[in-house]
C-alpha cells in the first residue's frame, strides 16, 4: 500500500477530485484526453483515474492557457517538458548509479 503512495503515477484521484485539483472542470480534464495528453486509468466501472503525474501535466496547460496560450500549444509545450524532465533524471540517474 505505501508504495501506491509514492508511486506518481497511481491512478488515485477521480475525474471529480483531480479536476478540483487542478483547478478546472471535468469537462477541461476531458479534453486533455481527447488532445491525447493524458491517458487516465479506468476503474472497474469505467470511470476516469488520474494520477499525481498526470495532474501535474493538466495543472501545467491550465496555467499556460490562462496566459494566453492555444490548447494545441499548451499541450505541445507540456509534452516537451515532461520528456526534458525525463532526460535530466535518467542522465542524473546514470551519473549517480
Amino acid at each position: 500500500m505505501t508504495q501506491r503512495l509514492d508511486d506518481e503515477h497511481y491512478p488515485a484521484y477521480s475525474i471529480g477530485r483531480a479536476a478540483e485539483m487542478v483547478g478546472a472542470t471535468p469537462g477541461f480534464l476531458r479534453s486533455l484526453d481527447e488532445a491525447k495528453l493524458l491517458d487516465p486509468q479506468r476503474s472497474g466501472g469505467g470511470h476516469r483515474r488520474y494520477s499525481r503525474h498526470e495532474l501535474r501535466l493538466a495543472a501545467r496547460v491550465r496555467e499556460l492557457l490562462d496566459h494566453g496560450t492555444a490548447l494545441d500549444a499548451a499541450c505541445r509545450i507540456v509534452v516537451l517538458e515532461d520528456q526534458l524532465d525525463e532526460a535530466r533524471r535518467t542522465i542524473a540517474d546514470q551519473r549517480n548509479g
